[in-house]
């Protein structure tokens, strides 16, 4: 072979020689803080019910959601996001469980603060999808569409009775138009200015949102196509993203998370507030089945598909693997 001097002179493979070497030039890390677990529990059910379609996870008990809270803090990972799931015969028009202080959210977050008080962040999932009997994230007007500024006023009274129970943080999630401002009020007026809010600024109508709804027991008919984001849209999710900031966002998030990485590092790019990503159901499902079938290396896949989360400029990322990922990391 013949050679010219010393060339090539760069040679970027001399910082990959070795896993020490990559590690020492690595420009992006996951740690157990930036990771947040969502956690489903149950109503009326004696043990924890696993869901079908996300293999490993489960809607939780009472008694199991305190012990995934203590595993969670043990883990070292920054928080826990709380979705209730009802007993069906308590859905209605209105999604009335979900502003009842005996509610089965509003039980599970003061169960999971009694037990762990402020050694994880406690968020809660505002709206109302899991507890209305139609499925979607608002009430109905008389020809069945969501009626936005009703909706609010629900979103209102479901932020005070969160708050009222112990979370740190609430999560809007119904992609109405005002919510954050409304949300934000409502805290303030009971003297909760304490209490976060972490916006659902870009909820994308996605299809990799299939297997959660399982695991919230959704009697959702038709879609949300309505009020959550076009797939195809980049400039709306800019222009929610400053809305959101003017109504008192105090965190942003993008959501689902991979398909939406160049969303994810133009909120990062633009805002100052700390931007979450949520790696939703089909996420991790996907990965799941692909490993269970063997094309794919399971463990190599799920750090990859974080550290890319991370490395888009998600500062958090909600996460079925949290607790997992975070003891492996440590």
């Amino acid at each position: 072979m013949t050679t010219y001097g010393s060339f090539p002179g760069t040679r970027p493979r001399r910082l990959r020689t070795t896993p020490a070497m990559r590690r020492m030039v690595a420009e992006t890390r996951l740690h157990p803080a930036d990771l947040i677990l969502p956690a489903f529990v149950r109503e009326g059910v004696g043990e924890p019910v696993p869901v079908r379609a996300m293999p490993g996870v489960v809607q939780h008990t009472r008694d199991s959601l305190r012990k995934a809270a203590v595993e969670a803090v043990e883990a070292g990972i920054s928080g826990i996001m709380l979705f209730g799931v009802p007993e069906e015969e308590k859905k209605d028009a209105c999604g009335t469980a979900g502003t009842d202080p005996d509610g089965i959210l509003q039980v599970a977050l003061r169960d999971v603060r009694a037990e762990v008080g402020d050694e994880l962040i406690v968020m809660s999932d505002l709206c109302l999808d899991e507890f209305t009997d139609h499925g979607h994230c608002g009430v109905l007007d008389a020809e069945g569409r969501v009626d936005n500024d009703a909706t609010l006023e629900r979103y209102a009274e479901m932020a005070q009775v969160q708050a009222d129970a112990g979370a740190h943080v609430v999560g809007p999630s119904g992609m109405m138009d005002g919510q954050i401002g409304v949300i934000r009020d409502a805290l303030d007026q009971i003297g909760r200015e304490d209490v976060s809010i972490l916006a659902y600024t870009a909820k994308y109508s996605s299809a990799f949102y299939g297997p959660f709804r399982e695991a919230v027991g959704s009697s959702l008919k038709g879609d949300r196509k309505t009020y959550q984001q076009d797939p195809a849209n980049i400039g709306e999710s800019l222009r929610e993203l400053a809305l959101d900031l003017e109504e008192g966002a105090d965190m942003v998030m993008v959501k689902p998370a991979g398909p939406y990485l160049d969303i994810l590092a133009r909120f990062a790019e633009a805002v100052d507030v700390p931007v979450a990503a949520y790696q939703i159901s089909g996420e991790y499902s996907m990965i799941e089945a692909a490993a269970e079938k063997g094309w794919i290396d399971r463990d190599a896949a799920i750090m990859e598909s974080l550290l890319g989360i991370r490395r888009a400029g998600a500062r958090n990322i909600l996460t079925y693997w949290a607790v997992e990922v975070a003891h492996r990391l440590r």
